[in-house]
């Protein structure tokens, strides 16, 4: 296991460096300030008190005193410090004019600083007893020509030898403010250069390391990828392992199913995309809700844990199992059986759901079946399996695989039939839009809506897109039907005090003819200030840069963008952030079992707080019940939609 560390750790070092450093910085200057102190200031110290000796002997000798008076002079003055010692030595000139001494003599030929000085040179000498020597040569003036008659003006006339420790110098006070000075100087950069290489070390280069990653993770958009980076800090481990913590719980809520701890369809979507050859079975309870409806919702959540259970006990082990929604389970096979072997196989699986009794309650116990479609290969399984499952609960069969022939036969039906219906609606003016309150959540006043694509039918009712949009697109029918809704709810809203949603799809918007239409539709109106766009492609933007531009275009009219179903294909918050949005709407998936779902309640959460965070406005859709109102509103969702507040109505 490798060391970690701590900022408090990272704290304290930085300080135990910092001191270390400016205390061996005060410990060298100091040794040069003494170094200069002894080599400089102490020659100026020794060559005042020099000067003074000679002026005092000299005063000495001018009221006539002899030698012996003089050395009574110096005697007296070595009694002044005794740490100081004075001597002076006579040269041969003063020698010659007024007698030898012998001290003197043996010093002028023996000592070398003195023989030094007596050739006129000042001499400093530092012993290693730390012992201050300077010799001062006295040189003849005017004034002593007057009795040294055989010497000339700057002849040496003596040397003045003082001696003292090093300890008794004299340190200017100025040089000691500016050591001190410089020591706080010295002091403060080191402090900064510590912190600045530390925290750059330790806390910046861990930091953006661990953003790079999330970037990483989020630009992936792989739930299955961790943090993992080795930076030997304690705390931004601890945050490596919260986040990590998240991902886990975030990826259990994006492929288990709640209610019975199975892997859901976005799990099983992933697995079918790697095109091994399998078998998938899809398993549909027959007549479920009539149990719920009989019985009630509790009752049929009961149901479907003990459901699942058997399942997993009938299947083979080592296979996925999967539930797909409500009633509907799937089943992977890779046990490289037969056609005509899983055929038995799948009639043995029958066989037993239609024998087992499942209970509801200590007194009460229901008998199941299940219609179920099987798909084999690699390719467009999900969808195969399904066209079997429909195929199949159609003809009452218990189950069917699925071949080409029932593909061509079902879009054939499909086709065929809405096609007509398509471009006979758009013929007679039957494609309409209605709308939905959208309120404040605070206050649950109405404050804008969003118009909802219909079809009108023969008897009046309402066709939800779901039945056709796939169709109109492929018959190249779509963009007109955006035309239409556009067109209509502007002319609609023209007079009303609301703001209104309207949906366009990254198609609208890379088309040409539409995307014109929609800006001319808005300069026409003068009503940019009252719409919104909701943007509601879910697979993601690949035409990034054309999206951009259109969003900048309507928003030079005063129009708004939303994101519509936000938590499925819009998860990528990088992505939002660009699109420079002012509304997200929460996907409904989410929003309505919010009252009972602590992961949906935790995702939603997470929305919210990033959307506040980035100034952006939050609607939640699918309120159905006073109880997701009443979580929407705890969340602090800004906007709420759906039967709680009103269904979609033709007018305002």
């Amino acid at each position: 296991m490798s060391y970690k560390t701590t900022y408090t750790k990272i704290a304290a070092k930085i300080i135990f460096v910092t001191m270390v450093i400016t205390l061996v910085f005060a410990f060298v200057y100091g040794e040069y300030m003494k170094r200069n102190a002894i080599t400089n200031l102490a020659h100026i110290d020794a060559k005042k008190t020099s000067l003074l000796v000679f002026e005092a002997l000299y005063s000495a000798m001018q009221r006539g005193w002899n030698k012996d008076d003089l050395n009574e002079i110096i005697s007296r003055l070595n009694n002044v410090d005794k740490n100081m010692k004075i001597n002076v030595y006579r040269s041969e000139i003063v020698a010659q004019r007024f007698g030898e001494i012998e001290k003197d003599k043996k010093a002028r030929t023996t000592d070398k600083d003195i023989m030094t000085a007596i050739h006129g040179k000042e001499v400093l000498s530092i012993s290693e007893s730390d012992l201050i020597k300077y010799y001062y040569p006295v040189k003849a003036k005017s004034d002593c020509l007057k009795c040294h008659t055989n010497a000339t003006v700057g002849d040496t006339l003596g040397v003045i030898d003082v001696s003292y420790p090093i300890e008794d110098l004299k340190i200017s006070l100025s040089a000691m403010i500016n050591f001190f000075i410089l020591f706080i100087v010295i002091f403060s950069l080191t402090v900064y250069a510590a912190i600045f290489v530390e925290l750059r070390q330790y806390l910046i280069k861990p930091i953006k390391n661990f953003v790079n990653v999330i970037k990483s993770i989020t630009a992936s958009n792989d739930m299955k990828k961790r943090v993992n980076i080795d930076d030997n800090i304690e705390e931004i481990d601890s945050i490596k392992n919260v986040f990590n913590s998240m991902l886990d719980s975030i990826e259990h809520q994006f492929y288990y199913d709640s209610l019975t701890g199975l892997e859901n369809r976005r799990r099983l979507t992933e697995r079918l995309e790697e095109k091994a050859n399998v078998f998938l079975m899809i398993i549909n309870i027959d007549a479920f809700q009539e149990i719920n409806d009989l019985y009630g919702d509790p009752a049929g959540d009961i149901i479907l844990k003990e459901f699942a259970l058997y399942l997993q006990e009938i299947m083979p082990k080592h296979n996925g199992l999967y539930r797909l929604h409500s009633d509907e389970f799937a089943h992977v096979c890779n046990l490289g059986m037969s056609l005509h072997e899983y055929k038995i196989f799948a009639s043995l699986i029958s066989e037993k759901i239609s024998r087992k009794s499942f209970t509801i309650s200590e007194t009460s116990e229901v008998s199941l079946s299940a219609t179920m479609g099987i798909s084999h290969g690699s390719e467009l399984l999900l969808m195969n399996a399904d066209i079997a499952l429909k195929l199949a609960k159609k003809s009452k069969k218990n189950f069917l695989i699925y071949d080409d022939s029932m593909a061509m036969a079902k879009e054939y039906e499909k086709n065929f039939e809405w096609t007509k219906r398509l471009k006979r609606a758009i013929e007679e003016d039957k494609i309409v839009p209605v709308f939905q309150p959208i309120v404040d959540t605070v206050t649950q006043k109405i404050v804008k809506y969003e118009a909802l694509m219909r079809m009108v039918d023969h008897n009046g009712s309402y066709i939800a897109p779901i039945h056709f949009l796939d169709l109109a697109k492929k018959n190249k029918l779509y963009h007109q039907l955006t035309n239409i809704i556009v067109e209509k709810t502007l002319k609609i809203f023209k007079d009303l005090p609301y703001i209104v949603s309207i949906n366009i799809s990254v198609e609208d918007i890379i088309n040409k003819d539409t995307n014109n239409f929609i800006l001319k539709k808005l300069q026409e109106s003068n009503m940019g200030s009252q719409i919104v766009f909701e943007i509601i492609e879910s697979e993601g933007i690949e035409n990034f840069e054309q999206v951009l531009e259109f969003i900048d275009s309507v928003k030079q009219y005063g129009a708004k963008i939303s994101i519509d179903d936000f938590g499925t294909g819009y998860s990528n918050f990088e992505y939002l952030m660009k699109l420079k949005v002012d509304y997200i709407k929460i996907d409904g998936s989410m929003i309505k079992n919010i009252d009972s779902d602590e992961n949906a309640k935790m995702i939603t959460k997470t929305i919210v707080d990033f959307a506040k965070s980035m100034n952006i406005q939050t609607v939640a859709e699918f309120v159905h019940s006073k109880n997701v109102y009443e979580k929407v509103k705890d969340l602090e969702v800004d906007f709420s939609q759906g039967y709680y507040f009103g269904e979609p109505v033709a007018t305002v």
